[in-house]
């Protein structure tokens, strides 16, 4: 009895003494009382600025449980690994466990899209924001925009085929790597130190003719870029982003998603899309629905 008495004690005093670097399910983010935010500064997801879409929606959601939202800085090369625990090294829709690292915090949201190699390490959140990669070129390329057919598949084609012999300008272990693509004959191209908000000044400023962008992303880039930048087509079918959540969470993603639903429902994300992303339901009009 004096046995089982003293491993209860020990059970409790270690979860008091528990450190951040561990996997938190719902039960635990609560009595610790903070939510941490994996967050890259990207796009108007992120800003960098304490503000984006990504980071309402996950403030909004702190508050709905009750806890204090703590942003943690992080990157594309460690934000999986600072959320699963493991190191990874992505090899096409696979990936390979070479490793393990500390885990930083409960949940990724930066505009990140649905891989299916990140889904091998873990769960994401339903989607939230429809998207593809869209090939974006400098306004004097040769290049002309694909006239689109009406058939997606058909369009992605031809704009692959426009590719063929030219280099693009992307960034590894992130979906706006060429690699991912299956690009025939177009040679991808790294520039160290770029992050991904980068890219089009990178092409404006003439270190590459074309790069890859994210539908909403390229949208901002046309805005950001009058008459020096255009949208070739895209390379992608349809594709979502979600927020990311370790396999060790289930009640966190449980109750994550419900969530999201309620602000379907009562029309907030669509409002909240609308004002960090302003035209893209005029691309994607069932966005935020």
């Amino acid at each position: 009895m004096f046995k089982i008495i003293l491993t209860a004690i020990i059970t409790v005093v270690m979860g008091w003494f528990a450190t951040p670097e561990t996997h938190a399910d719902l039960r635990h983010i609560e009595e610790s009382g903070v939510l941490r935010h994996l967050g890259i500064p990207y796009s108007n997801f992120v800003t960098g600025d304490g503000d984006g879409l990504d980071v309402e929606i996950l403030k909004m959601y702190s508050s709905e449980i009750g806890v204090q939202y703590v942003h943690v800085l992080t990157s594309w090369e460690t934000v999986i690994g600072d959320l699963s625990g493991k190191k990874i090294i992505p090899k096409g829709d696979e990936v390979e466990i070479v490793g393990e690292t500390p885990v930083k915090g409960d949940i990724i949201g930066n505009g990140l899209t649905v891989l299916p190699w990140r889904k091998k390490v873990i769960h994401f959140s339903d989607p939230y924001f429809p998207t593809a990669i869209w090939v974006l070129a400098r306004a004097d390329s040769g290049l002309n925009p694909i006239k689109p057919s009406g058939d997606h598949e058909k369009d992605v084609v031809l704009t692959k085929n426009l590719l063929i012999g030219r280099q693009i300008l992307g960034i590894r272990e992130t979906c706006l790597d060429p690699d991912l693509y299956n690009l025939q004959g177009c040679a991808s191209r790294y520039k160290e130190g770029l992050q991904l908000n980068d890219l089009p000044a990178a092409i404006v400023k003439g270190d590459c003719e074309l790069t890859l962008q994210d539908a909403p992303d390229a949208l901002l880039a046309l805005a950001n870029y009058p008459g020096k930048v255009k949208v070739i087509g895209a390379i992608t079918e349809e594709q979502f982003m979600a927020f990311g959540i370790s396999k060790d969470s289930p009640e966190l993603l449980e109750s994550f998603n419900n969530f999201l639903r309620k602000l379907r429902d009562n029309g907030k994300l669509k409002e909240l899309i609308i004002k960090y992303y302003p035209l893209t339901t005029n691309y994607f009009p069932n966005a935020g629905k």
